[in-house]
């Protein structure tokens, strides 16, 4: 539900111009005349040093670190005719899509060149639409994980030139290190250059700053298979062994049913599969654990990096955490996978839940299995019994194993509760 700009901005509409690489001469006369207009320019110092003398505007570099300083920097520049430099498409992973969030869309006259991935895509002659995007711009490289899968195609938007670098220890780190990787650097300008190679025998210094890294993943035999589907190996997870088996993850998260920009409150983390599996399955999907024990926490931070998704949030005790801060982020989904018995905790989770919200919580004792018959009495939902078999060496023959049932309740939280 939108509220709104951030920022009331009653001047002339902002031109949010994009530049390509190859500067002032590939703007269109629209875009120049524009820039002309303005009596403040924000940029980077790059972009702005491509602009002309004919550009009499004040030319102001972008502030490190930007996103906390902008606000007040609109604010103070709110009475004067004020213009804006981006690179490529502002609405592509571009300061565009802040502003219109901080001014509202209204307040902008946004006038975009092509994008790199655009550019990218025509140089390599790959169809854009069927190609994933991964922005290591301000973001972890680690996010590329969960899009390594054999034949994909990926764009990696680049932070600097030490981008290409990092993306290539990742795909050897993960047995891809017979994909292919092209770096396109200073694309549509005078000074563009394309250069390719396998990760496995990539030994090029770092280059241009402005680059874009294409990828066509070819996995190494052997290698892990994890894709954006629930129900991991047991096995990519580190820790202390508590952890939701691979099998019950899988049904925990079907019930859990994210969907893009949701987020999770995880309620006992152990090694974090249920946060982790939540983020996995779309890149904007968010969650946040509560583990009580320093160690797990630990160990859930490793996995989370590990497995692509490292801005998961990670807070202590529950109860704790919840009664002390007010503003963490609204759940659309609860998992109670530890900690049932603790007193008041379902009381408290169900009380920050909104309407249309979902709890799913699995049970392995007597004591929090009637618990869960108690709640599903008083507030419905659907009681569910798993009881999953292995099968396991027993001298020259194979027999199967039980692990502990689990008793799972799920219920969405309706109006009236």
């Amino acid at each position: 539900m939108s509220t709104g700009p951030a920022i009331e901005w009653a001047g002339p509409r902002v031109p949010v111009v994009g530049l390509g690489a190859d500067g002032w001469a590939g703007l269109p006369e629209t875009s120049r005349a524009a820039l002309r207009e303005c009596t403040v320019l924000l940029g980077s110092s790059r972009q702005l040093e491509l602009l002309p003398a004919e550009v009499t505007a004040r030319r102001e570099p972008w502030p490190s670190p930007l996103l906390p300083a902008l606000p007040g920097l609109l604010t103070d520049r709110r009475d004067t005719r004020l213009g804006v430099l981006a690179s490529g498409d502002p609405m592509f992973y571009g300061i565009g899509t802040t502003l219109a969030r901080l001014l509202g869309p209204e307040a902008l006259r946004v006038l975009p060149q092509p994008s790199s991935a655009s550019l990218a895509c025509a140089r390599l002659g790959w169809p854009l639409p069927e190609v994933s995007v991964v922005s290591a711009v301000g973001r972890p490289v680690q996010r590329l994980q969960p899009e390594l899968t054999e034949g994909r195609r990926i764009l990696v938007l680049s932070a600097d030139a030490e981008t290409p670098g990092q993306v290539v220890d990742l795909l050897r780190r993960n047995g891809f290190g017979s994909t292919r990787v092209t770096v396109l650097e200073q694309l549509g300008g005078p000074a563009e250059r394309i250069v390719s190679g396998t990760a496995a025998q990539w030994d090029r210094p770092p280059g241009d700053p402005l680059n874009i890294v294409a990828l066509t993943v070819a996995g190494d035999p052997g290698r892990a298979r994890l894709t954006r589907l629930p129900g991991l190996p047991d096995s990519a997870y580190d820790g202390d062994g508590q952890l939701t088996k691979s099998e019950i993850r899988a049904l925990t998260l079907a019930a859990l049913a994210p969907a893009p920009g949701e987020t999770l409150w995880d309620i006992g983390g152990g090694s974090g599969t249920i946060a982790i599996e939540w983020c996995r399955t779309h890149p904007s999907c968010r969650a946040l654990t509560f583990e009580t024990r320093p160690g797990r926490r630990a160990q859930i931070t490793a996995n989370a990096a590990a497995l692509g998704v490292p801005e998961i949030g990670i807070r202590a005790e529950a109860v704790a955490e919840i009664h002390a801060d007010a503003g963490l982020p609204v759940p659309a989904a609860i998992f109670l996978g530890g900690g049932l018995t603790t007193p008041g905790l379902f009381d408290l989770c169900w009380s920050r839940l909104p309407a249309g919200g979902r709890v799913v919580a699995n049970a392995v004792t007597a004591e929090s299995e009637a618990l869960l018959l108690e709640w599903s009495a008083a507030y419905g939902g659907t009681l569910r019994r798993y009881q999953v078999y292995r099968g396991e060496p027993l001298g020259r023959f194979t027999t199967w194993r039980p692990q502990l049932p689990v008793t799972q309740w799920s219920v969405v939280k309706s109006g009236r509760l």
